[in-house]
């Protein structure tokens, strides 16, 4: 079993950064996290320690410069934060999840059309 990815929701900037482009050096970082969430030079720089330290990214050296990158994947984090999220707010029903978006109307045509396709897909997989 893969071990538990935790990333906290001022981490999810940081690694947002890095999904879209790796690897950067922190000068690169300071500038889109600073017009983004209004964060200064040291707020990133203590960031990007902590981050390193807690395994979520790493870094490569170039001369003087230390330029991140992400050691995981986005897609490992969305799983496992929407596993995390449906056994904490849903007690890990679907079901439950989707009842309540429906009594909000908060599906639209589309997004019906393609939570079919998913099924669907889901159920072809299976057989």
């Amino acid at each position: 079993m893969k071990q538990e990815i935790r990333v906290t929701n001022s981490e999810w900037y940081l690694m947002n950064c890095l999904w879209e482009e790796s690897p950067r050096s922190l000068m690169q970082i300071v500038p889109l996290l600073s017009e983004r969430v209004g964060w200064s030079k040291s707020t990133c720089a203590t960031m990007v320690r902590r981050m390193t330290e807690k395994g979520l990214i790493g870094y490569e050296e170039n001369g003087k410069t230390k330029y991140f990158f992400p050691k995981v994947k986005k897609e490992d984090v969305v799983v496992q934060e929407t596993r995390d999220f449906l056994q904490r707010i849903y007690d890990g029903s679907i079901g439950m999840m989707m009842s309540a978006l429906l009594r909000q109307n908060d599906l639209s045509k589309e997004d019906i059309q393609e939570l079919r396709e998913i099924l669907e897909a889901a159920e072809k997989k299976e057989s």
